[in-house]
């Protein structure tokens, strides 16, 4: 794995600041608490560095339920401010039939543009990496444990 200058610098703060990070193939794992967010960093031609954000929620949909999970989700990124919720098919290639529903994996998602890695721009990510994995996991779980749960 030859990880980016820019992504071993991001890795090296958020060690600093007391995250446990990990290099993953392509990303970093960015662990706080029972939380972990993988991370890509990749330079931005018109300058800058372009960070991605993904957060496993461990939830899956069957696609006959698309319909009431896409309108649910929706309404749930409406009110966030630091990601959003999106569907990715699972990859059942293995011993899948033809016919079998898909599943969709849904996962909350984040883009911030740097435009340097300076220490300022550091703490935000930072605060922006906090903010998103508060935010998407709180979402999910009010409207899990809520009066108006999602059922999949």
């Amino acid at each position: 794995m030859t990880a980016s200058t820019e992504l071993r610098r991001i890795m090296t703060a958020l060690q600093e600041g007391g995250l446990t990070v990990e290099a993953v193939e392509d990303g970093a794992l960015i662990q706080d608490g029972d939380a972990r967010v993988a991370l890509f960093a990749e330079p931005d031609p018109q300058g800058g560095v372009i960070v991605r954000l993904h957060l496993d929620l461990d939830l899956y949909v069957e696609e006959d339920s698309l319909s009431d999970i896409l309108m649910g989700m929706n309404l749930m990124n409406q009110g966030l401010d630091y990601g959003a919720l999106n569907l990715d098919p699972v990859d059942e290639s293995e011993g899948s039939e033809d016919g079998e529903p898909l599943t969709f994996a849904v996962l909350g998602r984040s883009v911030l543009w740097l435009p340097d890695l300076g220490v300022a721009e550091l703490d935000r990510l930072r605060e922006h990496l906090r903010r998103f994995e508060e935010e998407v996991t709180q979402a999910v779980e009010r409207t899990l444990h809520g009066n108006k749960g999602i059922s999949a």
